[in-house]
């Protein structure tokens, strides 16, 4: 319930919130090439910058009174541009290699997880609406989107089915997780979050496959042509579709705010 009355500053979970998503997190790939790669920067650099933009656009989003999807979306992007240079940053800077990268981000949005749920007894999307909560929320976004680009990653790069191969293994996944949706009971938290998890990795390798090399499986597009496309059509996409924020449980679901 929402006794204080306040408002949800996060979107309604539907297909355009999920295409908005894959956009975003591809978009993430390629721009954290662009300033890691192709402008020489390192990932510990262009991870502090990043890090310096998520901050300042998520201190903006919680400290809005309504929900706005630009802004929104623009924390969004923010963690996918952070999680890729600091997922690369785990994976090879520190030598501990995808499978430890990997594994160290697992636990990391396992801790942020669980210490919201204790706080809070529920880690549903629904309940964003108070500060508090949505300091979790993000800190949560920000490690999922860091853990999906090192499985991303991992999977593209060591397991011989190329960045096409993965990106048909984590849509796959989706669809199951669509079909549990539909056809099961199962947990609608546990779904969404599982679902938010894999869009990562997809837009990982769909990024990948959009800019590294053709020797390297990729297309060979520019990184900053194709993340200056993927922002206008994110831009397109949040500008025309209708997006309206959240409703709470037990609480009709507020006007849009923002678009």
């Amino acid at each position: 319930m929402n006794p204080g009355g306040e408002r949800s500053k996060v979107p309604e979970v539907t297909l355009i919130f999920w295409i908005i998503k894959i956009l975003a997190t591809t978009l993430g790939e390629t721009g954290g090439d662009a300033v890691s790669m192709s402008m020489n920067l390192g990932y510990a650099t262009s991870s502090l910058i990043f890090i310096g933009i998520f901050i300042v656009a998520v201190i903006a989003q919680i400290a809005a009174k309504a929900f706005h999807p630009f802004l929104y979306w623009l924390v969004v992007v923010a963690t996918t541009t952070a999680g890729t240079t600091m997922a690369d940053f785990a994976d090879r800077s520190l030598g501990i290699g995808y499978p430890g990268g990997a594994s160290l981000l697992f636990v990391l949005l396992m801790a942020s997880l669980a210490v919201w749920y204790w706080s809070a007894g529920s880690i549903s999307v629904d309940t964003v609406a108070t500060p508090r909560i949505e300091t979790f929320y993000w800190v949560a976004i920000l490690f999922s989107q860091t853990l999906g680009t090192a499985l991303g990653d991992w999977m593209a790069d060591t397991n011989g089915l190329g960045y096409e191969g993965g990106a048909l293994v984590f849509a796959a996944g989706l669809v199951v997780i669509a079909t549990a949706y539909f056809a099961t009971n199962v947990s609608r938290t546990l779904l969404f979050w599982a679902a938010f998890i894999l869009t990562r990795p997809l837009g990982a390798t769909l990024g990948d496959l959009l800019d590294k090399p053709l020797d390297n499986g990729g297309l060979a597009f520019s990184r900053f042509y194709a993340t200056a496309i993927l922002a206008a059509i994110i831009i397109a996409c949040v500008a025309l579709l209708p997006q309206r924020a959240g409703s709470h449980p037990g609480t009709p679901a507020p006007a849009s705010d923002g678009n």
